[in-house]
């Protein structure tokens, strides 16, 4: 079975080996102390909330959200930046469920929307996003300046 839950900032070093891998599979490279800091610096600041999956008692994924504001309808949004789930334990639901459990994070805290970037090289992503109610933006394509 599977269970859901909000992470604290006590859960950051079980965590961070899964933050790393998820990390790691965009930029090449692995960097445990990095990833560790990031993660604790974004759950001690409550900068971001990570809901994390577990099975048997073990993390097996995580998924992050970073909160932003409509200033068109003057209530929050939030970013669903980061899933992850462990390969081993892939093909079993984890996913699907905390994508689940951001949707009810979103109306339990009067969220107007939550918005997800999906990796063009990643095409599967758009249909796994659409079969959970997720569907493209049609008033805004981003853009993205980078520094």
């Amino acid at each position: 079975m599977i269970e859901i839950e909000r992470a604290t900032p006590g859960d950051a070093r079980e965590l961070a080996p899964l933050f790393d891998a998820y990390r790691s599979f965009f930029t090449g490279g692995n960097d445990l102390t990095t990833s560790l800091g990031f993660l604790c610096a974004r759950l001690e600041n409550d900068e971001s909330v990570v809901f994390v999956a577990r099975a048997e008692r073990r993390a097996i994924g995580f998924i992050q959200l970073y909160p932003l504001w409509s200033s068109w309808y003057c209530k929050r949004i939030w970013f669903l930046s980061d899933l992850y789930v462990a390969e081993d334990a892939r093909r079993h639901g984890a996913g699907r469920l905390l994508v689940e459990r951001v949707k009810a994070h979103a109306a339990q805290t009067d969220a107007s929307s939550v918005m997800v970037e999906l990796p063009l090289r990643e095409p599967h992503l758009r249909d796994f996003y659409a079969r959970l109610g997720f569907h493209a933006d049609e008033v805004f394509a981003l853009a993205r300046f980078t520094v």
